[in-house]
This record gives structure tokens, sequence and C-alpha cells, in this order.
């Protein structure tokens, strides 16, 4: 009987472990789509028939308006294009293969030769992007292909979706295109990714393929966290100090050159450059060179250490306010980043001097955070406009409606809903965090700031003031060997998040997403899609790391 039961319970491991055997299958995960658009456009109809390239006969004309940010987009998708449809090599047609003859079914679907593309661009160009801009366009695939905007950032969003159409005929020998009509435009009007350049110094060549990887994610705000405590890469003709003696090194700096040469790159690709100096925190980089701006931290009645700004020295002030009138020189955008984030306010309090003035003016650290904010807004240049992180809102400082206010913290769904009542502006970036490793992309694609605000509210109100939300890429553990790979594909989630249509309600599963509770996994299709993107990254010279598992991209 004994014998028995044991058998019986063999044989029911046994088939348990049947039911739990993994089986793989050899070839790629997700095998890749062909010419398939990422970030997906808003609207698009795609024909099986389809047309062929041959790169030297194509040619690109422009009706209508035109200006050197024109010509400029048109000559580099022209090259990416001509390059074999972004391929940095050229391929050889594979020895001993045949085209198909007229009669099998894909030969029937040809339609000819693609001959041209016309770009109508209906309004004069702008010089520089900004917050409002309008990116739409409409992209009709024939013959004579027409790409047609009001705008040239609508142009250039365009011509991007117009180069990722294009793919290579089973047999490598045509690189072909299918007939379509795009209608696009963006969900949310920012769309960012925030590059810290201080706790390791990044290379101007990797912040320019990082801004050529944006472009081909359609973002469109380059958040340059310029300095922090570690470093103060930033080499001011004022205040030429801060580099000298808070750099990590001579050759780890940027200077103005290397400033207007990121902005000039960015501004032809449509991305907006946005500067950030974080204050009265993150500036332990400054002491070096102005250790009296900065704020002694007591034990005891022993100093241990500079901590943030001192708020209650005019010097302070002055110098933060000289060095932002050069920093706004440098950077055109409207907008600066003036942080206001994780000040050590322990250090304040030891502090006698500053203890003293607390007293004499009733006032607590958190009243002097919103002190120190409310006297810094001021020294920013006419006409300027505000990003700060979520702090200086909580700190209750006062804000023009027109400042953005980005949301990173624990608790953002109720953060989001308070800042929006009070009558602001949001950009969302708390699941968004790139330097959490084990955060893959299809994790990062299931956060979308609205739809999590609607949910909370039950209402559709609040949410146009939500204009946008940003990828941050922290640099405690990224350096010029590894950021590219770290920061793509995983951002490319984040950019559909931003450009693309809002997913049906119920797409979750019945009921609905319940942000709080539960995390959607991205569409079937979405694996395949950003399969393709990867190699079409990697085509391109941007070193993204593979997406979701076992794969191959062609040179």
């Amino acid at each position: 009987m004994l014998r028995l039961v044991f058998v019986t319970y063999i044989f029911s491991l046994c088939v348990l472990n049947i039911v739990c055997m993994s089986i793989v299958n050899p070839g790629p995960k997700y095998p890749p789509t062909k010419g398939e658009v990422w970030p997906k456009p808003q609207h698009e109809t795609t024909e099986n028939t389809y047309f062929t390239l041959n790169p030297s006969n194509f040619k690109v004309k422009v009706t209508n308006h035109t200006c050197a940010t024109v010509i400029s987009a048109i000559e580099r998708y022209s090259y990416i294009i001509k390059s074999k449809s972004g391929g940095r090599r050229e391929r050889k047609i594979v020895p001993g293969s045949k085209r198909r003859r007229h009669g099998d079914d894909t030969q029937d679907l040809h339609q000819g030769a693609l001959q041209e593309l016309e770009i109508q661009l209906t309004e004069p160009c702008e010089d520089y992007p900004y917050l409002e801009m309008d990116e739409s366009y409409r992209l009709i695939i024939s013959a004579t292909s027409k790409l047609e905007s009001a705008s040239i950032w609508g142009v250039i969003r365009g011509l991007e979706t117009f180069a990722q159409k294009f793919y290579f005929s089973d047999d490598m020998n045509e690189i072909r295109i299918n007939a379509s009509q795009v209608d696009d435009f963006p969900r949310y009007q920012h769309r960012g990714l925030l590059l810290d350049t201080s706790r390791h110094y990044i290379s101007v060549s990797n912040i320019l393929k990082t801004l050529d990887a944006m472009s081909m994610n359609k973002m469109n705000v380059f958040h340059w966290h310029i300095v922090d405590d570690q470093s103060f890469p930033y080499q001011s003709e004022k205040f030429p100090d801060l580099s000298l003696r808070g750099a990590y090194h001579s050759s780890m700096v940027y200077t103005k050159e290397d400033i207007s040469r990121v902005v000039e790159y960015a501004r032809v690709r449509g991305i907006r450059v946005l500067p950030e100096f974080d204050v009265p925190g993150h500036t332990r980089s400054w002491g070096n060179a102005y250790p009296n701006i900065l704020t002694d931290c007591y034990i005891g009645d022993e100093v241990i250490g500079l901590g943030p700004m001192n708020p209650i020295r005019n010097t302070t002030y002055k110098l933060i306010r000289d060095l932002f009138q050069e920093v706004q020189t440098w950077f055109p955008d409207k907008y600066i980043h003036v942080g206001g984030d994780e000040v050590e306010m322990d250090c304040w309090r030891s502090n006698p001097e500053i203890r003293e003035y607390m007293r004499n003016n009733k006032l607590t650290v958190g009243d002097l955070h919103a002190m120190f904010m409310r006297n810094t807004l001021p020294l920013l240049a006419n006409n300027s406009k505000v990003v700060v992180w979520q702090e200086v809102f909580d700190e209750g400082v006062p804000l023009s409606n027109d400042t953005l206010v980005q949301v990173w913290k624990y608790s953002w769904i109720d953060e989001m809903v308070k800042v929006l009542e009070a009558g602001h502006r949001v950009l969302f970036s708390s699941s968004w965090y790139l330097d959490h490793l084990g955060g893959e992309w299809d994790a990062l694609y299931a956060a979308d700031p609205r739809q999590m605000v609607r949910d909370a509210t039950g209402s559709d109100a609040l949410l146009p003031a939500i204009v946008g939300g940003e990828a941050c890429m922290w640099g405690e553990m990224v350096d010029d060997r590894n950021v590219i790979s770290r920061v793509w594909p995983r951002a490319s989630a984040v950019a559909e998040k931003l450009w693309s249509a809002e997913e049906p309600a119920g797409a979750a599963g019945a009921g609905g997403r319940r942000w709080r509770n539960s995390r959607a996994s991205p569409p079937p299709e979405a694996y395949h899609r950003l399969e393709e993107h990867v190699c079409r990254m990697n085509r391109r010279g941007v070193a993204a790391q593979p997406a979701s598992g076992p794969g191959f991209c062609l040179p």
C-alpha cells in the first residue's frame, strides 16, 4: 500500500512537471515588424500595395514656404533614406537571389517606383521650438508622396515618419514602402528626457547622439541637468572659477561653444534645450569656488561641512542673479528649471546664524525654503517662465499659472491633483526614472498621467493642464560608456505614451485600468514594433539595447 502511494506521488509530480514545462522555439522572441512607426501615429491607414525605392531616382520638392531649417531637415533625411532606410553601410545583393516574377502575390502588389516627396509647408518657418508649437502633419504615400504641415516642426516629425516606413524585402533586394496615409499629432506638448551630466560627465558627442535618438522618438525637450553637488561642468564666462574648481577635470567642461552647438543641433531637430541649475540644494560643487554662498553645517559646535545655499546672505542672491543672466543668454528657451528639491534642511537647523534669523523672523525651515525660492524667481530675466520640482509647490511658494511643476516623488497621483487644483500645470516623471534599473520598457509604458488623474477624480476637467512629462536619466550609474544603451529603448516607451493616442477604455481588462493597484501591459503589437525600432536606432548609430529578449538586427 505504501509503495502504491509513493508511485502515485511520483506520477503526480511528473504530470505537474509536464504541465509546467517551458518549450523554447528557435528564432526571435518577438519577430520585428516591417515599416511600422514608433511612436505609433494617431491615425494611420496602410495598404498591402507598395512602392520600391531607387535612391538615385528619388527626389524631394518643397512648395509654398521654405527656410534653412527645412533644407537642413531634407538633407538629413535624404541621407538617411538614400543610405537604404537609415543603414550606415551599403547592403549587397544576396548572391544567387532572384527577383519575384510577375504572377507572384507580392509582385502583384507592386505599384512601381517611388518617385518624389512633395513637402507643402503652408506657414512661414519659426526660428525656435516652444511649448505650444504645432507638430501636426499629414503624410500620403504614393508614387508622388505628399507631406503637409502648417509648421516646420510638423514637417520634421513627418519626415521622421516617412523615413521609418521604409523596409527591405525578404530577399534584401528591394527597399519598399507601403501605400498609406498618416494624420498625426502629439497627445502631450512636452515630451522630455532629463540627462544628468554632473554625477558623470557626458561628452558632447554623446549628447548629440542623444538628440538624434530623441528626434527618432519624436521627443521635443532635452532637459539638461548640467550641474549638481558632485561637479560643475558648466564653464561660465562671468564666474570661471565655478568650473575651474568645481569640474571633475579641466577637460570635462561645457564651453559656450559646446552649449551653442548643442542648442543648434537640437533646434534643427525641433527639440528645445531646457537648462537646469538646481538651487538651493544640490549645489555643493559651487562651494569649491564660492564657499560663502553655502551654509556651514554643524554637529554641536563643530562645522562638519557645507550644505545648501545660505538663504540669508545677499551675496548668494547676487551670484545667482548674475549667473542666471548669463545662462539665459546662452540658452534661448523661455523656460529655465531652477530645481528646488531635496534641500538638506537639517543643515539650516544646525547653523547658529540661520537659527537666530528664523527665531527673530518667526520662520520654520520650510518657510525659509519658500523665502529662498520667492527671492530667487524674480532674479530671472524678464518674461522668463519657470520649471520647478514639486517641493517648491509643496512649501507654498507663490507661483504663476504658467509655472510647470515637475512631479517626481511618491503619492504622485494625489500630488498631481493638488497641483492642478491650485491652477498650475504639471510635468510628470514619477514612473519614468530610468536610473531604476529594474524597470524595463514595458513597465514604463504602463504609466499615463492623464489616465491616472481621470481615475482619481472621475473627470477630464483637470487633464489639459498636464502638459507632458519626462524620462529622467540620473547619472550615478551611467557614463559615456553605457548612457546610450541605458536610456534607449526604455525612453522610447515614454516617448510613445506622450505622443500616441490614449489606449481605449477597458484595454487593461474588464473595468479598465486602476492606476493605484495594477499595471497594464503594452499591446502585443508594440513588442514587435519596438523590435524593429531598436534595430532602426542601431542602424542609425544609436546603440540601443535589446528590448524584450532574444532576437537580432541586421547591420
